[in-house]
């Protein structure tokens, strides 16, 4: 097939010790997962779900062992670091129900929803959508994908991020207010998921901003680190 200007590349993360890599398709997060993380951005209680959309474009892959370089975004004075477990679609469909949604993730990464918080907090005041503060260029690097056979007890995982060496977030994975199957759950009910389907599923508490030059490592028990440098 041809095309009337050049076609982009396809986005793709790599995966644990494998060559193949992971396509990407569409990129969705989970937003208020967390309980203290919902508290500490002024919310209490256990709200329904709700989701918005990075492109896949916004995707940094980055391979076990390396620092990735993401450049500190246009706009914004108070960018921050949100780390997650990312679950990692390889089986399609919608409508699907919770105790089935196992049989969809094809793997677990760890990943990072940047936020400028400043262009957010000021599309919230004036009750717009808040694209500009999450779904900019280089807002969602990820490490290499660990398929699910191989990722231990992710339900039970520490979550964790440490800038320029000290702790900022770290929790479990037990606490997320809606776990990984009532995610799939929802979020099919609304859109069909595909494989190549990123779920960014929440941060924990201690977001908190990032400046040029700072490097962020962050973790998810039983799967590769990420490590990134705020270019």
């Amino acid at each position: 097939m041809s095309f009337v200007i050049n076609a982009p590349a396809q986005v793709s993360v790599p995966v644990v010790g494998r060559g193949e890599k992971f396509p990407v398709r569409r990129v969705y997060c989970v937003g208020r997962n967390y309980v203290e993380h919902a508290k500490e951005m002024g919310f209490t209680g256990r709200e329904p779900p709700f989701f918005f959309f990075k492109p896949a474009d916004a995707v940094v892959p980055v391979a076990a062992g390396e620092t990735g370089t993401i450049a500190y975004p246009s706009l914004t004075k108070d960018l921050h670091h949100e780390i997650e477990l990312v679950a990692c679609i390889g089986t399609g469909g919608k409508n699907i129900k919770a105790a089935d949604a196992r049989k969809h993730i094809w793997g677990y990464a760890v990943g990072l929803d940047m936020t400028r918080r400043d262009l957010q907090g000021e599309m919230k005041k004036q009750g717009r959508p808040w694209e500009i503060g999450k779904s900019f260029e280089q807002s969602a690097p990820i490490g290499p994908i660990t398929p699910a056979a191989q990722a231990g007890d992710i339900d039970n995982a520490e979550v964790w991020l440490q800038v320029n060496g000290k702790d900022r977030q770290r929790s479990s994975v037990t606490k997320l207010i809606w776990n990984l199957d009532e995610i799939i759950e929802h979020l099919s009910a609304a859109w069909e998921l595909a494989p190549g389907d990123l779920i960014y599923t929440g941060t924990p508490e201690g977001v908190a901003a990032v400046v040029s030059g700072d490097t962020l490592e962050g973790g998810v028990g039983g799967l590769e680190k990420l490590r990134v440098k705020i270019g």
